[in-house]
This record gives C-alpha cells, sequence and structure tokens, in this order.
C-alpha cells in the first residue's frame, strides 16, 4: 500500500470514528445489537471516564484560550483477531464508548468493513444527516429579515 492509499484510508477511518463519536448512544447500541456485533473483545483500557481541556478563540484571528473543560469517556478493545479500536465519546456513556471501540477495530478489519460501513455506519451519518437539515430548518424559520426604509425627506 502506497502512501496516498494510506493516507485515504486513515481519512476513512477518522471519518467513521467520527460518526461513532457523534452518534446518540440509544442508537448506537441499537444497531449494534441488530447487526449482531457481539461484545467479545478484551478491554485493553477503560472505558474509563475523565475531564479533557476545551480551547476556544474569539474572532477570526483571536488567540487561544482555555475555555473550559468537558467530560469524557475513552475505551480501547482488542478482538479476538487483533484488531484493536479506540474510541472517545462526550459524556460519561461507558457502553457507548465501549461499542464504538468494537466498531473501529472491526472497521480495521477489511472482511468486516463493509459490513459496520453498512449495518451501523451509513445509518448513523444518514440519521446526523437529517438531524442537521432539520435544526437548519429550525434555525432557518426564526430568521428576520431586516430593511432599511428610505423615507423621501433627504
Amino acid at each position: 500500500m502506497d502512501r496516498r492509499q494510506e493516507r485515504e484510508l486513515e481519512a476513512q477511518r477518522k471519518a467513521a470514528m467520527a460518526a461513532l463519536a457523534l452518534a446518540p448512544a440509544d442508537e448506537l447500541k441499537r444497531l449494534c445489537s441488530e447487526a449482531g456485533i457481539s461484545g467479545e473483545a478484551e478491554m485493553l483500557r477503560g472505558p474509563e471516564t475523565g475531564l479533557v481541556s476545551v480551547r476556544g478563540r474569539i474572532g477570526g484571528g483571536g488567540a487561544p484560550f482555555n475555555f473550559g473543560e468537558a467530560t469524557v469517556t475513552r475505551a480501547t478493545v482488542r478482538l479476538p483477531s487483533g484488531e484493536i479500536g479506540h474510541a472517545y465519546a462526550l459524556g460519561r456513556d461507558k457502553e457507548k464508548a465501549r461499542l464504538s471501540a468494537i466498531a473501529d477495530a472491526l472497521w480495521q478489519n477489511p472482511a468486516r468493513r463493509a459490513e459496520v460501513e453498512n449495518k451501523i455506519l451509513s445509518p448513523l451519518r444518514a440519521a446526523q444527516v437529517e438531524a442537521d437539515a432539520t435544526r437548519r430548518a429550525e434555525t432557518a424559520a426564526t430568521k428576520v429579515d431586516f430593511f432599511t426604509m428610505v423615507r423621501g425627506e433627504d
């Protein structure tokens, strides 16, 4: 595999991990259950909950500052076939982090990648696109158009 293919595969995995991280926990649990993904995985780390520092910026070119902290749960698993999966998720849901790590490990196995994409990631992405569209529509409904009336007293 050349370097270009490695970067492409890395970008695809990053997108898969992002979809898992953004997924609602109950939806991820339901999809994993329907897909028949078992919990057969050795826990290498966690799931454990901790805090991460959140950085922010003011304006387009402002200097970064420490905005605050967020609760994050992480997990690392190893499948019986040897793949190691990692997951980070906002909040305290340890089961979501564990299932996300298992899905990441399964995604790394070329023989299981299509199954994970079709049964878990595609439905999650579709739900996220739908949620984004709903949020945009709700926001657009509150839009107010301001205009300047010109009076003839110039």
